[in-house]
């Protein structure tokens, strides 16, 4: 038991996100929900990727299918529905290591790497180069909630609302963060 709570820990700082979950699938199970599209886009985001270093991983914001069920869209995130961009892939080494900038590199790098755990497999989920407590914020409770629907994609299990776990998350990234740096710009 003791491992698996290991396996499952958070680390979450102004500047560095990193999270662990152990998914109940195959490592190359796993793979293709990092790099195939249509799967990609059932837990975080589709579109087109690359398979070399260098290459474009498209991104394309439709977080409306994430849900199992029609929920609108929180303000605060309207703006950005159907949005498509691509971001540079740093490292790639299938079936294990997938890592591309974030805002273009302005907010950093994504890392995500995958290990056999007795025919399910480990998921670590790191981010780097934050500019800060607000990145923190919106990054960390994005990721969790991805993980989340991920874990739940891979386990065929329900999604009933994306944005209601989204903004649980994001108040759980707040309590672990506290006051450190509230207000504090995300360019430092």
């Amino acid at each position: 038991m003791a491992d698996i709570q290991a396996m499952t820990r958070e680390t979450i700082t102004p500047t560095e996100l990193r999270f662990e979950r152990v998914l109940d699938a195959p490592v190359e199970t796993v793979w293709g929900y990092l790099v195939e599209p249509e799967l990609r886009a059932r837990w975080f985001m589709g579109g087109n990727i690359a398979d070399r270093q260098g290459g474009e991983m498209e991104m394309i914001f439709d977080h409306d299918r994430l849900s199992d069920q029609p929920v609108p869209t929180p303000e605060k995130y309207v703006q950005h529905v159907g949005s498509r961009w691509s971001e540079t892939i740093t490292r790639i080494e299938p079936p294990h290591l997938l890592a591309f900038s974030w805002s273009q590199g302005d907010a950093g790098e994504v890392t995500i790497e995958l290990f056999d755990a007795a025919g399910k497999t480990r998921l670590v989920l790191t981010h780097t180069g934050l500019r800060g407590r607000d990145d923190a914020l919106n990054f960390g409770g994005g990721w969790m909630s991805h993980l989340d629907v991920l874990q739940a994609r891979i386990a065929d299990r329900s999604v009933p609302n994306f944005w209601a776990l989204h903004h649980d998350n994001e108040a759980k990234v707040a309590a672990t963060l506290g006051d450190e740096g509230a207000g504090q710009s995300p360019n430092g």
